[in-house]
């Protein structure tokens, strides 16, 4: 049986060497801050917190987390830099940004800068632990993998090294990316709606906003057909299919 996590109500995640899941939180509101970390340490993982931008990212370079909260407003420069100067030397860095701001078009912007998830304040303890969870399955980070491989065409992703190449050539995904081609991989040439693939990769409705999923259709596509013959395609009104070009 699996462990379950201190708030007894979901599996225990671990690294695969069976160490703790390590988070970094960064939120100038000290108090907020503490709250978090003593929510995720609740679950049994290994938590930093820092309370501006320069702090993150020294603490990023020592702490080597898995995952960070990272808050969009920051009193010396936002997220969004801390994000770039963190992936600087994490490239894979999963990120789940806090932001006060409600627009669609603020809370997409943390994405459109390589954010994997956000959350709006005010929001629940159990919302930001849920996202978490979330996104350390999609990264690999609490599980060996079932060392398979997911063949469509000249395309080929890796389960276990998470490594993607199409016709030879190594393809680099984010944790997000990744997981999206791998629900299209394991659904060739079936049509897969915003709505399947909302529920699938981010694994909750995302606030309504199917627009995330267009998104990061087009970063795949970027990667994936760029230069080649195209493999995703849009069923315009259904949704999206992944086929082999020839």
């Amino acid at each position: 049986m699996r462990p379950v996590s201190a708030s007894g109500t979901s599996p225990e995640l671990r690294r695969p060497d069976g160490s703790p899941v390590r988070v970094l939180v960064v939120d100038d509101e000290s108090t907020l801050a503490e709250l978090m970390s003593m929510a995720l340490r609740m679950e049994r993982w290994e938590v930093r917190t820092a309370l501006d931008g320069t702090s993150a990212v020294r603490a990023a370079r020592e702490f080597r987390p898995d995952v960070v909260v990272l808050d969009v407003m920051l009193p010396d420069f936002d997220g969004l830099e801390v994000l770039r100067r963190m992936r600087a030397d994490l490239p894979a860095l999963p990120v789940l940004f806090l932001t006060a701001k409600d627009a669609v078009e603020d809370r997409i912007a943390g994405l459109t800068a390589g954010g994997d998830d956000y959350v709006t304040k005010p929001f629940s303890l159990e919302e930001v632990v849920l996202r978490l969870r979330g996104l350390l399955r999609r990264t690999g980070v609490t599980e060996a993998g079932a060392g398979t491989e997911l063949v469509v065409g000249d395309l080929v992703l890796d389960e276990e090294t998470r490594e993607v190449r199409r016709g030879g050539t190594a393809i680099d995904l984010t944790a997000t990316e990744f997981e999206l081609l791998r629900f299209l991989m394991r659904n060739p040439r079936r049509v897969l709606s915003k709505a399947q693939i909302l529920d699938r990769v981010w694994s909750y409705d995302f606030g309504g906003q199917a627009n995330i999923v267009e998104l990061y259709i087009s970063y795949l596509r970027k990667k994936i057909d760029a230069g080649r013959a195209p493999m995703i395609h849009t069923m315009r009104g259904a949704g999206y299919v992944l086929k082999p070009s020839s």
